[in-house]
């Protein structure tokens, strides 16, 4: 549900609305190829590692009390917040045409489900890491004016036991009213966010998001033009829960190897269900398109990118095979190894081999010979369904 900055928070898993999409179009080459459909120029680069606002140091403490409402809002400019359970990120944007030019971006990693699967609860220290950047992003809405938002919290904050009070406790400490959505929702969203980068051609085409907390799988069918979600699924894994339940540690190669596979087979076990559902639906080569830090991660260092270029890698078309030779490569890699590439890093080495058993699960599944990467999903979604919605008010 879309509010004002900063209003009462709304009811979790309220459905969002549809918005038209930009135009698509990319290349068919098997090797590396970009795609079209990119945000407008002028756009800010994400990178995956977080960024930070220049006006508040990373480990500055959290912001005490209520805020007040903004200033005076300029009309037409909207923000999207995506609280997972391992990246914050906020998207600010202004319409143009239809699409949308980027203003202002943040991300970080602050892992809101560190321990939740043991626990079943968020830590104190977990929330306290979300509360200090969900406060710059807060900074931000105020700064930009921004007319319209949506805050937006996902499976981390739908399993914990403390979900809710972490939801009032961010509201009250920073003003930002965050709507605890359903996998649904947000399965909806991340479609509706990066659809535009998926290859042209027949039948359906599956989307998936490797999250922190779980992997939403979405069947499409993009016969009509704009896509039509046929079904979808919402795995209990993702690169955080996953890495907590199956530890991929050490530094013998042979026993991490093992770890891997087991991840693998836990992800495939998970998926078999929604495999036999739809199989019949989805006859011959695939088209799969990923959104998620692992395929972005994945496709940098396919491309041997010094530091991470979201110019680079958004709409980029990878071959399948090599996505799985680098999961393998960084399976037999310690922590420590895998932390001295680049686009991984010490925020990234612990989870990144998760990520990379669930891309290979889906692999082996779901057979293709080309990978689209999207660096954009949840909040691109929001951003068109709020514009969407007050282009049809006018």
């Amino acid at each position: 549900m879309a509010h004002r900055p900063f209003e009462a928070a709304p009811s979790p898993g309220h459905p969002p609305g549809r918005a038209a999409s930009g135009p698509s179009g990319r290349s068919p080459n098997p090797s590396s190829t970009r795609a079209n459909g990119q945000p407008a120029k002028g756009s800010s680069a994400d990178a995956p590692d977080g960024t930070r606002s220049p006006s508040r140091a990373a480990d500055s403490p959290p912001r005490q009390g209520p805020r007040t409402g903004p200033p005076r809002a300029d009309r037409g400019t909207y923000a999207a917040l995506d609280l997972g359970t391992n990246n914050c990120r906020l998207l600010i944007a202004r319409p143009q045409e239809d699409g949308f030019v980027v203003v202002d971006a943040f991300s970080r990693v602050v892992r809101l489900g560190e321990g939740l699967a043991a626990t079943g609860r968020l830590s104190d220290a977990a929330m306290d890491r979300a509360v200090s950047a969900l406060s710059i992003c807060a900074d931000k809405l105020m700064r930009r004016h921004v007319t319209l938002v949506r805050s937006v919290a996902t499976e981390a904050c739908r399993r914990a036991t403390n979900g809710a009070d972490f939801v009032a406790r961010v509201h009250r400490e920073t003003g930002i009213a965050l709507e605890v959505i359903t996998a649904e929702t947000e399965a909806k969203l991340a479609v509706l966010g990066c659809h535009a980068l998926l290859e042209p051609g027949d039948g359906p085409a599956l989307v998936f998001d490797i999250g922190g907390g779980s992997t939403e799988l979405v069947l499409i069918d993009t016969a009509a033009g704009e896509p039509r979600i046929v079904d979808w699924f919402s795995a209990p894994w993702g690169v955080v829960s996953l890495s907590e339940n199956d530890p991929h540690i050490g530094d013998d190669a042979d026993a991490l190897e093992a770890a891997y596979h087991r991840m693998k087979a836990r992800v495939a076990d998970a998926f078999a269900g929604f495999h036999g559902a739809i199989g019949a639906r989805m006859p011959g080569p695939m088209r799969l398109l990923g959104t998620s830090g692992t395929v972005t991660t994945l496709a940098s260092v396919h491309l041997k990118l010094p530091s991470y270029d979201r110019r680079a890698i958004d709409g980029l078309i990878v071959p399948s095979e090599s996505m799985r030779a680098i999961s393998a490569r960084l399976a037999r890699m310690s922590v420590t190894e895998r932390a001295t590439l680049a686009c991984i890093g010490h925020e990234r080495a612990d989870l990144v081999v998760a990520g990379c058993a669930i891309l290979d699960a889906i692999l082996d599944i779901w057979p293709a010979e080309r990978l689209g990467v999207a660096d954009r999903g949840i909040r691109e979604g929001i951003l068109r369904t709020l514009m969407g919605r007050e282009r049809a008010k006018s």
